[in-house]
Parts: structure tokens; C-alpha cells; sequence
């Protein structure tokens, strides 16, 4: 599950947080305002170039209108994994 956050300073990571729920969630914060699927299109270039993926490898299957997403990603999971890990500090 991504936790995104639109109109930002900039477009990052923000780590591995926790939902209301207590589940884990990737913080995301956008750049661009949720309208007209700017903030959606941020979110894929930010989460492709983050992992060194290709944007097709990125899609949105929940979640499109609202702030938690949940996100396909293809690829290698091992190397997924350590990337975001990377990205978090551990």
C-alpha cells in the first residue's frame, strides 16, 4: 500500500510508515495537485526512477482518486525489496 501525499515541495520518499490500521505503508509525498491525474503520473515516474524500473512497470490497480494506492510493481521482488529498503535507511 502506498500512502501518498499530493502538492508537496517535492516529489519523494518519505519511507515505510503505518496506516490507521497499524499496517505497513510507503510514504509518498507528490509534487503535483490530485487533479487531472498529475499527482497519479507523479507518483509512477517517482516510484520507476526510485526503483530503476520502466513507468509500464508501475500501475495503479486501487485507489486512483483517494491517498492510499495500491500498487503493482514488475520485476525482480529480491532486488525490489532491497531497493526500497536502500531507500529507507536499512
Amino acid at each position: 500500500m502506498v500512502r501518498a501525499t499530493p502538492r508537496a515541495s517535492r516529489s519523494q520518499i518519505a519511507g515505510i510508515g503505518l496506516d490507521a490500521d497499524g499496517r505497513s505503508v510507503l510514504a509518498v509525498r507528490i509534487a503535483a495537485p490530485p487533479s487531472e491525474g498529475a499527482a497519479n503520473a507523479d507518483l509512477v515516474d517517482l516510484l520507476a526512477a526510485a526503483l530503476g524500473i520502466r513507468k509500464g512497470d508501475v500501475v495503479i490497480h486501487r485507489g486512483e482518486t483517494g491517498r492510499n494506492k495500491q500498487v503493482h510493481v514488475a520485476g525482480d521482488a529480491m532486488a525490489l525489496i532491497a531497493r526500497l529498503e536502500a531507500l529507507n535507511g536499512g
